[in-house]
């Protein structure tokens, strides 16, 4: 113990009130919680992929993940109408009924990752099925769709993410050099391309 003498810091007054948070604010504490660092997106999309049967699958990474994310694989792709879908909390192709929370074999089934993923960076998904004659380009930014049309794409998905923690500076500040995150992307890969020879 020293003499030093020392200030109590006060903390600003809260409202003792309860409130329901906006979808804003709830959609980024979310994101929070899987998307602490670019090796979290780069994880949570291809487990996406791989659950979607991809054999093929491309991630291209700039500045280590921290300026763009780009994954791309030969996958089941999305159907037109479904692909809004993706990007909205809690849905998904997993679970139709509270039963099957126990047969889930895939790697996500709670629908949290696309939304919150979009929620702090901009997306752009490209899909189209095998039998389709015409894909899907959706673009997000910052959680919200500007546009779902009809594009020319081959089978599969691509995501391309950038503007990563642009509307969340303060998560942006916490990201280590280039050299440590890109680290953190290639574990993430080398992982999931060991447990998943196919």
């Amino acid at each position: 113990c020293t003499n030093t003498p020392f200030k109590l810091l006060r903390r600003k007054s809260l409202s003792k009130r309860i409130v329901i948070l906006s979808e804003e604010i709830a959609n980024k504490i979310a994101a929070g919680e899987v998307v602490e660092r670019p090796a979290s997106i780069v994880k949570e999309l291809l487990e996406n992929s791989i659950d979607a049967g991809a054999t093929d699958i491309r991630i291209e990474l700039e500045k280590g993940g921290t300026q763009s994310i780009k994954v791309i694989d030969n996958g089941s792709g999305i159907e037109y109408q479904d692909v809004p879908l993706v990007f909205e909390r809690h849905a998904t192709s997993k679970i139709h009924h509270f039963e099957d929370i126990f047969n889930v074999v895939s790697f996500g089934f709670r629908g949290e990752a696309m939304p919150s993923i979009a929620s702090i960076a901009k997306v752009e998904l490209l899909t189209r099925r095998k039998n389709d004659l015409s894909g899907t380009k959706a673009t997000l930014e910052t959680g919200a769709i500007k546009e779902v049309i009809p594009a020319g794409t081959p089978e599969g998905t691509q995501i391309w993410v950038t503007k990563i923690f642009a509307n969340v500076p303060a998560r942006r500040k916490f990201l280590k050099t280039e050299a440590t995150e890109q680290g953190a992307c290639l574990d993430v890969i080398t992982r999931l391309a060991l447990a998943h020879p196919e």
